[in-house]
């Protein structure tokens, strides 16, 4: 029998537990008059930065940020069709990482106790240290599935040796120029049934997956 060219994918997944929370607030405020609406969005989010700060300095909080106030008005509409007197709006939205469980729980309870605070987003992630590990473990464990399915084939075509022609990402070797292929790595954390807006404060399991393909000469 002549050569072979025997191509197949390999896939591998790893859990990690989730080392980092990236959380986002909104703090909004409204009211008939402009300027104490911006006045009052502006001082609780500054007490809100405190805690921030607070947290950066114990180490509890690797990076935050704050974006500007922002101001818009609006006329409401009653239910009998009647437009009301102007309304203003002020916002201001804050992020930090978290790296403290413990801390991230205590902050949004602190915070939370506020009606002009809303909890608009906490996604839990790896560290770049941990993830780029995880991520290379997984990947060369994905080759090692593909090179193993590939040796399955030739063995069952009665075939002695193996040899890699190509290996690559994903879709990339059947992806043509102008078609971008898909991420081969994929995290995702692990989690129970969809609901409403809730919020996990204890961290999840980080799902990572590699998927490769390789293609491989038999003879």
């Amino acid at each position: 029998m002549s050569d072979v060219v025997i191509t197949v994918r390999g896939e591998s997944n790893a859990r990690a537990r989730a080392e980092e929370a990236a959380v986002r607030v909104t703090v909004s405020t409204d009211g008939p008059t402009r300027g104490p609406v911006v006045e009052r969005a502006q001082g609780r989010a500054a007490s809100v930065q405190d805690g921030l700060v607070a947290h950066l300095r114990s180490g509890e909080v690797s990076e935050w940020s704050s974006a500007r106030v922002s101001v818009w008005s609006d006329r409401p509409w009653n239910n009998e069709g009647a437009q009301l007197p102007l309304v203003h709006h002020a916002a201001v939205e804050l992020s930090a990482t978290f790296t403290d469980a413990g801390a991230l729980s205590w902050w949004l309870g602190d915070v939370a106790e506020s009606d002009d605070v809303q909890v608009t987003a906490v996604e839990w992630r790896l560290s770049p240290t941990t993830r780029a590990r995880v991520e290379r473990e997984v990947a060369a464990d994905a080759v090692h599935v593909a090179v193993e399915r590939a040796t399955a084939y030739a063995d069952a075509l009665g075939l002695a040796s193996v040899s890699a022609v190509e290996i690559a990402d994903a879709g990339l070797l059947g992806a043509h120029p102008e078609q971008p292929a898909p991420f081969a790595a994929r995290m995702m954390a692990a989690s129970g049934p969809a609901g409403g807006p809730s919020f996990s404060l204890q961290p999840p399991e980080i799902v990572v997956t590699s998927v490769v393909e390789g293609r491989f000469r038999a003879e």
